[in-house]
């Protein structure tokens, strides 16, 4: 027993002694502790960060001498020689540039960000802290060349160069790898399963095409959101934020917003982590009342249709209705119920994700396990508005990895919850009380009648039609009524849009992706090789997709290569080349190469000369290829070459239609879209001039990938003491992907002979006169010239003994004649000028900095299914004052966004942006 105790003691002793322990302090130049620096073992996955103080213990069992980096963004690193135990360590290090920052975006492989071969935009730990923003992913909007569309308070899309939309399919979201696409809407949801802001390490943005590397839908641009490591941020660090959110229409709010991080690594082979975000407040409101077709109409029109007014999509022309000569030929519209009468307007998101993270070698090979889930309540603008209630998605993810290589698969689930159609509840409210059929009829009645009497009381025409709707509206369910309220439930819990407003999904994406770097194993070039897969399961049970008979499956895959080679000319000038190229293939489609080349000129270790040949391509999304969804004035259908038939309605014919020897009803399927149809603008020229030459074949294409071709030059470098940051591009589209509107008479035929000429056909032209058609929007690609070009430079300095100055510029404008084409939208969406200025100091005086922010976007023409209109230009001032308390490792922040109060909106349909007002305490983020 004595000779047992007696080994484990000596075990102990050498297990002890095998310890290496180093402690030391990080400063600036200032003597001002930096919190947050990575202290790492060169060659060795081990270290740690410094602490709120700037100290830091590193721990290991690797004997001295060994050497450590010391390195945090924003300052020059530093390596120090380890050569005993127990050895202290002060360091200062000196503050660096941007260009020092380092990313991981544009190659697949870390490098300077003054050497990137293409334009990438870095958000780092800084800039999260010091951001005037409500939160870190609002404050994205200060870089140069991204763009910001506010669907909701709890729902941003990020966009850059173009073509946006809510639904922005031509730009990829990914978090630690992962794309946080939501399955059903093949878009992510903002930030709803994005990242607590405690856990954000860096954000880096890839503008422009990036198929080479990542992919379909990389067409846009990317964005990369890294979380921390709990290897080398360790311990609990929360933040807590409080105040209110002001705007003309909705008042005074209380909003909150709440995140904790919890991270520890256990040793040097495991560590794991936990994340919880919490925010609650009030949505802004979308009271617009105005007309939606830019009509100049109010309440009193007879057709009159209001932005954010809903039910009064439902109308008739009441002559044809009647067939009473007595009866005006105007088109009637049912009345309709304001969007605020359809939401509570509750803004919420609650958000989790955890990791385990195992290095069995104590090395940098890493095995990790990552789950996330999210949910809450938000707006979203589609074709329709819908308040997206209790959504839910979730992700998992195993990775094997180390600095060589990576292979991951993961899954993503969403849930619709409570989720529905406000357009549909409003029209379905006003059906629950009264069919269109006697709504209509009692109008027409009213208005019959004082004709029929001979209008004693000398009633204007406005006046008759006012009385006729007083009469058709009598009894009508009002807003805070239990009627209407019994209503409302009822409707939002019943899927079937010809009844209700809900609608369902669970639908799933599988991923797994893989990259291997051959750059350890020679010298002479580095070479990547990777690839990807992908399935979907589409599973809306009929609600959003056709796929009423069962879940919708379809795959992907690609696989990619890379060779990068840095080249010394002379002792001031370098030379980096890098090539790319990529194959997918979707099932549904033949498979697509999309190189890249780009070469970067480093002259002097202060400028970077650089330029790129860029392609890209996007497959169609799953709602272009199988959504089937009727959305009130038009039926969108997808473009799958299985889809357009899975979609079928049954019509009522006109009694005209019926005296012309039409039966009662007729079933039309989705291919009259794609087979048998008018240009929505031609059927409008035939209703105004009555003359069928002005008629045009519609038969919409179905959708084929759409391609991309871009040239971008660039120059990065210093200038004196300013930063410069510059480069400008210009993209040709190739089947662009859009959508066109089109008319399908429910008899006759339009092109039998599929010449693309009209064909004299008494019946169809009939069906066009009787109202007997349904109005289609299609998925389809233009085989005219798409194309768009830009630039943009920001300059950063520092000013008057320190302070901050930042100033960037985007132009950005698109080539295409839409007269040529007025039924293709391109849904560029994009003001052509945009300012940003950004101002302030860290370290105004000893803990206290601050921060304000200034952006300015031009007007510019909103194009999208839901609606078109002008956004007027804006200007936004956002502050924030920050003051640090060592001793309690925190940091108080006060903040405004929107401090002029000056409310605007980025998107056609949406509710005014109003001011927010934050008080923030964060506790020990590091």
């Amino acid at each position: 027993m004595k000779k047992i105790l007696l080994v484990i003691v000596l075990l102990a002793s050498t297990i002890a002694t095998a310890q290496t322990t180093v402690t030391g302090k990080v400063t600036d130049q200032s003597n001002v502790p930096i919190p947050g620096v990575n202290i790492a073992v060169q060659g060795q996955a081990v270290g740690t960060v410094t602490d709120f103080d700037g100290l830091f213990t590193l721990t290991t069992d690797i004997k001295p001498p060994f050497t450590i980096n010391i390195s945090v963004v924003g300052f020059d690193s530093q390596t120090v020689e380890i050569t005993s135990s127990g050895q202290e360590v002060n360091v200062v290090l000196k503050e660096g540039t941007e260009l020092d920052e380092v990313v991981v975006s544009a190659s697949r492989t870390p490098e300077r960000i003054f050497e990137s071969p293409v334009t990438v935009e870095r958000f780092g730990i800084k800039q999260v802290k010091n951001t005037p923003s409500a939160d870190f992913y609002g404050g994205l909007e200060n870089l140069k060349g991204v763009d910001i569309n506010t669907n909701s308070l709890t729902f941003k899309s990020i966009n850059t160069r173009g073509f946006a939309s809510f639904a922005n399919t031509r730009f990829m979201q990914l978090v630690d790898g992962m794309d946080n696409s939501a399955p059903a809407l093949n878009f992510p949801l903002g930030n709803l399963l994005g990242m607590v802001e405690t856990d954000v390490q860096s954000v880096e943005i890839l503008p422009g095409a990036a198929s080479a590397l990542y992919g379909a839908n990389a067409f846009n641009g990317i964005l990369f959101m890294r979380s921390k490591t709990p290897f080398d941020h360790q311990g609990i660090s929360a933040y807590i934020k409080g105040g209110v959110t002001s705007q003309e229409a909705a008042g005074d709010n209380e909003y909150k917003d709440f995140g904790i991080r919890i991270a520890h690594k256990f040793s040097d082979k495991f560590a794991a982590k936990v994340n919880f975000g919490y925010l609650k407040g009030t949505d802004w409101f979308a009271t617009n009342r105005e007309d939606k077709f830019n009509r100049g109409l109010t309440r009193a029109a007879t057709d009159y249709d209001g932005i954010n007014v809903y039910g009064d999509e439902v109308s008739t022309n009441i002559r044809d209705a009647s067939g009473l000569a007595i009866i005006p030929d105007v088109e009637v519209s049912r009345t309709g119920y304001d969007e605020v009468n359809l939401t509570n307007y509750n803004a919420e998101s609650v958000k989790a994700d955890w990791g385990l993270y195992f290095r069995p070698w104590a090395t940098d090979f890493e095995i990790q396990y990552v789950g996330k889930v999210g949910t809450g309540n938000t707006i979203y603008q589609g074709a329709n508005r819908y308040n997206i209630k209790n959504f839910f998605l979730q992700q998992h993810k195993l990775e094997i990895k180390n600095n060589n290589f990576f292979v991951r698969g993961y899954v993503t689930e969403d849930k619709s919850g409570d989720s529905y159609d406000m357009v549909f509840t409003g029209i379905n409210i006003n059906r629950d009380w009264k069919s269109d059929q006697e709504w209509f009829g009692d109008y027409i009645a009213t208005y019959a009648t004082i004709e029929l009497t001979g209008n004693p009381q000398g009633l204007t025409t406005q006046q008759k039609h006012d009385a006729a709707r007083a009469a058709a509206d009598t009894g009508r369910y009002l807003p805070g009524t239990p009627e209407f309220e019994e209503a409302f439930n009822r409707i939002t819990s019943n899927p079937d849009l010809s009844t209700g407003s809900r609608f369902a999904d669970n639908s799933k994406i599988y991923h797994a992706d893989a990259n291997y770097n051959f750059s350890h194993l020679w010298d002479a070039v580095e070479i990547q090789v990777g690839g990807s897969a992908r399935r979907y399961e589409l599973n809306s049970f009929g609600t959003i997709y056709t796929d009423t008979d069962g879940p919708i499956d379809y795959s992907e895959f690609g696989v990619y290569t890379q060779a990068q080679k840095q080249l010394e000319l002379s002792s001031s000038l370098e030379l980096k080349l890098t090539g790319s190229i990529r194959y997918d293939k979707s099932e549904l489609f033949d498979g697509f190469f999309s190189p890249r080349l780009s070469a970067g000129f480093t002259l002097n270790d202060n400028h970077n000369f650089r330029a790129s040949f860029q392609t890209g391509f996007r497959n169609p999304t799953t709602q272009d290829l199988y959504i089937g969804l009727d959305v009130g004035r038009a039926v969108l259908v997808g473009s799958a070459f299985d889809n357009p038939g899975r979609y079928s309605r049954t019509y009522p014919v006109s009694n005209d239609g019926q005296s012309q020897g039409q039966p009662s009803q007729i079933t039309q399927t989705g291919e009259a879209a794609y087979f048998n149809s008018y240009l929505a603008s031609s059927v409008q020229a035939f209703a105004e001039s009555g003359n069928p030459n002005d008629l045009e074949v519609g038969n919409s294409s179905l959708a084929q990938p759409e391609q991309v071709t871009s040239v971008e030059v660039g120059y990065r470098g210093k200038v004196n003491k300013v930063i410069i940051d510059a480069s400008a591009y210009y993209n040709k589209y190739q089947d662009f992907l859009a959508n066109e509107t089109v008319i399908a008479p429910l008899y006759g035929s339009v092109d039998a002979d599929g010449n693309g000429q009209v064909d004299s056909d008494p019946q169809a032209f009939g069906a066009l006169a009787n109202g007997d058609f349904q109005a289609y929007q299609t998925y389809t690609n233009s085989d005219l010239d798409i194309n768009s070009y830009g630039a943009a430079i920001s300059l950063s300095t520092k000013i008057l003994n320190g302070f901050d100055l930042d100033a960037n510029y985007t132009w950005a404008r698109l080539d295409f004649d839409v007269t040529q084409n007025p039924d293709f939208r391109t849904q560029f969406n994009t003001p052509e000028h945009k300012v940003k200025v950004s101002f302030g100091k860290t370290d105004l005086f000893k803990n206290f900095g601050f921060n304000t922010s200034w952006r300015w976007s031009d007007n510019f023409f909103w194009e999208a299914s839901f609606g078109d209109g002008e956004v007027p230009a804006y200007h936004v001032v956002d502050a924030q004052l920050n003051y640090t308390i060592p001793s309690l490792k925190s940091t108080f922040k006060l903040g405004a966004t929107n401090l002029l109060q000056d409310e605007y909106f980025t998107a056609f349909g949406t509710g005014f942006i109003g001011s927010q007002y934050f008080l923030s305490w964060t506790i020990n983020n590091l």
